[in-house]
């Protein structure tokens, strides 16, 4: 009997290895660490891919941390989902709601609520240890008037928020992204303008803060030529730190070794 001209090829174990190996982190990557607290991707595949403005970390969650996410988070988390319309008034007991994008560990976000007990911070980032540092000083303060929200900002403005929802929006230090080739990843961009001055209400105040020089100075030029945005600074320029951004522990690091901070504050017209 003559041999197959197409023999079976060869089994792979390696191959097979290397697909399993692939599948146990695709699936850990879509689980949440802490059953009932926020999900490990909110919004999932079914929206469109773009390019985004912040990445995903997955850093070590303090037991404090974790006992926060879980006790906490189904009173005070919500996970951006892009499936329903947020009820703000409802969220926040009637509250003016002030959006904050990127929160870091928290501290400010928890200071700012302290002296402002009259205004609703919602407070968006995608950092679990973060997510529950905040949860928890809110918690140990009695700060009833912050949220935290899991997930992309953008999906929430764009398909979570009604128009004119907000009272206010806050983006202090975004990631720089310094290489030029990573400059189209940078959140406050002209489409990012048009978006968060439709959520916005007549008169709110988009404010950023950043020690990178140069994204400064491209987040003056996009606000300065954008039709709704008007700065508040009377020579057009930079703003002076106002008194109710507090001075964290990151910017007063980078002081020290020199770094100038620089506010924007410009109003929605």
């Amino acid at each position: 009997m003559s041999e197959s001209l197409n023999p079976a090829p060869e089994y792979d174990e390696a191959h097979d290895l290397r697909a399993a190996a692939f599948e146990r982190q695709r699936r850990l990557r879509q689980e949440p660490r802490f059953p009932g607290g926020p999900a490990a991707d909110p919004a999932g595949s079914h929206h469109e891919r773009r390019i985004r403005s912040f990445q995903p970390r997955r850093s070590r969650v303090t037991p404090g941390q974790e006992d926060a996410l879980q006790r906490l988070w189904p009173k005070w988390g919500l996970d951006i989902d892009g499936q329903s319309v947020l009820d703000l008034p409802e969220l926040f007991d009637g509250l003016p709601v002030v959006l904050e994008i990127g929160f870091g560990m928290g501290e400010a976000t928890a200071q700012m609520a302290a002296d402002d007990p009259g205004t609703g911070i919602l407070a968006v980032d995608v950092h679990t240890p973060g997510q529950g540092n905040l949860l928890g000083l809110a918690d140990r303060n009695g700060l009833s008037n912050i949220r935290v929200a899991n997930g992309d900002a953008i999906i929430l403005l764009r398909e979570m928020l009604p128009p004119a929802a907000l009272d206010g929006l806050r983006v202090y230090f975004p990631d720089p992204w310094p290489k030029k080739r990573h400059h189209k990843r940078r959140l406050i961009q002209p489409e990012f303008l048009d978006l968060a001055a439709q959520r916005l209400k007549p008169g709110a105040v988009l404010h950023c803060a950043t020690d990178w020089e140069p994204y400064a100075e491209q987040m003056l030029e996009v606000l300065t030529a954008h039709p709704l945005f008007e700065n508040t600074a009377a020579d057009g320029g930079y703003a002076p730190r106002p008194a109710f951004r507090p001075l964290t522990r990151f910017e007063g690091q980078g002081l020290d070794k020199g770094h100038v901070v620089h506010d924007l504050l410009f109003a929605r017209s």
